[in-house]
């Protein structure tokens, strides 16, 4: 995992964004934020499993089911199933240790 500093390509509203296999982030005091980077990392470890390309695709069409569902930008982006995987489990550290093989799915409900 690389992480980078650049407030130029992360979109407005944002801290941070994952992109296989680099972290990049608006702020250089979230480098050294544990709990921030690890929301990230669990970002980078279903981008793996899903083969980075197939994990945006998913993602985006996720975005827009959810906000046709709440009609909220930012209800829709926190109930994206790959989100709700990374704020549950952004504290643990240890998460991505023990984590389980396309985990996500158990936060698409």
């Amino acid at each position: 995992m690389f992480l980078f500093v650049t407030k130029y390509l992360i979109p407005k509203g944002y801290r941070g964004m994952a992109v296989f296999p680099i972290v990049f982030v608006k702020h250089s005091m979230d480098k050294e934020n544990s709990i921030f980077v690890n929301h990230e990392r669990i970002h980078l470890r279903q981008q793996v499993e899903l083969l980075v390309i197939p994990f945006f695709i998913w993602y985006f069409l996720e975005f827009v089911l959810r906000f046709i569902q709440y009609k909220n930008r930012d209800l829709a982006y926190r109930n994206i199933s790959f989100e709700k995987e990374a704020y549950a489990n952004e504290k643990d550290l240890n998460y991505l240790k023990k984590r389980s093989f396309w985990k996500f799915l158990k936060y698409i409900l």
